[in-house]
């Protein structure tokens, strides 16, 4: 098969000829028919993953068709049209049990801890616990958009942050990441103010439910001004960009008793990041983080796409071919662009 390989770290990943894979007794291959590009893919490449052994084929935002099946599935056959989280749990341990595999104590990801999806074929394992069947209606390339980014919004928004109607909610960053909280939050009937660097981004994040945005260039005072729409801070603030400078703000701009979730990944040399403790102590705020979300748990933001409530197709921005990918991927630090960027053609 076709796929897109890099042999060291920082060096030019490039298109070649591979094995294809196999499925594990627990596993299936799904034929890829669109991934989605991710700043994840880009920290995995520069070697801010310890998860990942060269050579290495990136990519975690998949959807497919299942082309081979191993002999302990069950609950899945050749042919079905699937997705899957970006981190898949094993199914056993506590945490699983608990039903919170996002955070499995044996997890595995598709990209970091295994070859991913920038591919004609990827095999993914625990097929059992973590493939989510997609829907007729949904096309492939609105599917895999939603495969780290949207998802791991969704569960920020929703689940961890619990965000409530007439709230007022930050959101840092107007990437793939931002705009998907922007526009779930709007759909709880949050009040969302978006803040960012580029105009472009943030007339597009007011389309898709901002009712304010903050131009953060230049020497504006960003948590000043959040204050000031929000008149007295946001309820939830989400760095949604993974920046030391966003990740202060997004906690300084918080009202009392507010909750900051991280979404935006803080690796390598951004990984041990300055944070007011002072004002999270004497303001009792909560400090979150949103790491994926469980395959279960992908029905309730199925039912809202299904019904308008979410549309995330209005979020892809290019799409590429697999030959396009290695050049895409190299510049995904560059935050160029408006919205998701998706390989569909392979």
């Amino acid at each position: 098969m076709k796929a897109v390989l890099f042999e060291e770290f920082r060096q030019p990943p490039a298109v070649q000829n591979v094995a294809d894979p196999a499925p594990s007794p627990d596993g299936v291959v799904i034929k890829v028919e669109a991934t989605g590009l991710c700043r994840s893919d880009w920290h995995g490449w520069m070697g801010h993953d310890a998860d990942i052994r060269l050579p290495h084929v990136p990519g975690h935002e998949l959807a497919g068709t299942i082309r081979a099946v191993g002999s302990r599935v069950t609950r899945w056959r050749e042919g079905d049209r699937v997705t899957v989280p970006f981190v898949g749990g094993c199914g056993h341990c506590a945490e699983c049990n608990s039903g919170n595999h996002q955070v499995c104590e044996r997890q595995f990801q598709p990209g970091f801890t295994a070859w991913g999806s920038f591919a004609e074929y990827v095999a993914i394992d625990f097929a059992d616990t973590n493939l989510v069947r997609l829907p007729e209606t949904l096309d492939f390339t609105t599917a895999a958009s939603l495969g780290c980014r949207f998802v791991t919004s969704f569960r920020a928004i929703v689940d961890q942050a619990r965000v409530l109607p007439g709230e007022w909610v930050a959101v840092h960053g107007c990437g793939g990441v931002g705009l998907s909280a922007i526009m779930i939050a709007s759909a709880m009937g949050a009040n969302v103010v978006a803040i960012d660097i580029a105009d472009d981004k943030l007339d597009f994040a007011r389309q898709i439910g901002a009712v304010a945005t903050v131009n953060a260039s230049g020497n504006r005072d960003v948590v000043e001004a959040v204050r000031d729409i929000t008149k007295g801070g946001a309820h939830v603030s989400i760095d949604a960009l993974g920046h030391p400078a966003t990740c202060f703000n997004s906690i300084a701009n918080l009202r009392r008793r507010g909750r900051h979730a991280q979404v935006g990944l803080m690796l390598g040399d951004h990984s041990h990041p300055k944070i007011p403790m002072d004002r999270v102590i004497a303001w009792e705020l909560a400090i979150l983080g949103s790491h994926g979300m469980q395959a279960f748990r992908y029905g309730a933001m199925m039912d809202m796409i299904a019904t308008g409530k979410l549309s995330p197709q209005k979020l892809v921005g290019k799409k590429l071919s697999l030959d396009e990918a290695p050049a895409a991927l190299m510049a995904m630090d560059t935050f160029d662009g408006i919205g998701i960027g998706v390989v569909t053609r392979f």
